[in-house]
């Protein structure tokens, strides 16, 4: 094989990894997101501002889930919303936070910022 094409094959190996790697993140998020919600049911002596910022996470959550799922060429929302037994409230809810600021990215440290060592 080419050392050209033989570079090309693991670097085009390497992405299809990341991808699935970071859809099964994003799908475990949103497992967390929608366990939380179940946790918080819809109740009349519920606190409704708790369960509306849980439903926008949720909602966020598969946002994210399912574009990610879409750059790996997997489009059917449907099957998302059925296996994942996601609430009618949730999907009317999907898409970017209103307040970003809800939910804050992590910094990282010069230590951890450093590319690995081959």
């Amino acid at each position: 094989m080419h050392p050209l094409r033989f570079g090309y094959a693991a670097l085009e190996y390497e992405i299809a990894e990341e991808r699935v790697s970071a859809l099964a993140r994003l799908g475990q998020r949103l497992e967390a997101a929608l366990t939380a919600l179940a946790a918080c049911p819809r109740t009349a002596n519920s606190d409704r501002k708790i369960r509306d910022g849980l439903v926008e996470q949720a909602g966020y959550a598969l946002w994210l889930f399912v574009v990610q799922r879409e750059a790996c060429g997997l489009n059917r929302i449907d099957h998302v919303i059925q296996v994942y037994g996601v609430p009618n409230e949730v999907v009317a809810r999907m898409g970017p936070l209103a307040m970003p600021s809800m939910h804050p990215t992590r910094t990282i440290g010069a230590a951890e910022a450093r590319a690995p060592l081959f």
